[in-house]
């Protein structure tokens, strides 16, 4: 496994999921910032909370990137579009439709949600799918 190429897939990748949720609202689906999120779970100031939310957010995606990688050199998938996908997938319901709701019951100042409850997973789901995409694309770049 190529730990740099995972960590430059994973910021990548994280990156591109950040413009998609930024993006989401003009695209007529709910606002998903969780940036904002994560930041306000250590601060109520608004100024602080978004570099802390996006410092996690990036070091989560470097981490996740990095899980990726794992996997396929343990011989679960392969670094393909297909496999990107298909842990993009499984990394939106196991850990972000698992997570999210643990997360926000443990949130000292919780997020109004926006939009319909299909919206919000169809936009989760999207946007771990190219997460899953981008890591594929970035890491075979690398190797």
């Amino acid at each position: 496994m190529n730990i740099v190429a995972a960590i430059v897939a994973g910021l990548v990748s994280t990156l591109a999921m950040t413009i998609l949720m930024m993006l989401a609202p003009k695209m007529g689906m709910p606002k998903m910032d969780i940036v904002e999120t994560i930041g306000t779970m250590f601060t109520s100031n608004a100024a602080a909370a978004r570099p802390i939310g996006l410092v996690i957010h990036f070091m989560m995606g470097a981490v996740f990137a990095i899980i990726y990688a794992a996997l396929w050199m343990a011989g679960i998938g392969s670094v393909s579009i297909v496999w990107g996908v298909v842990f993009g997938i499984i990394h939106a319901i196991l850990v972000a439709g698992i997570g999210m709701p643990m997360m926000l019951r443990m949130h000292p100042r919780p997020p109004k949600t926006e939009g319909s409850a299909p919206m919000r997973a169809m936009g989760m789901v999207l946007g771990h799918v190219v997460f899953g995409i981008v890591v594929v694309l970035v890491y075979t770049a690398f190797v």
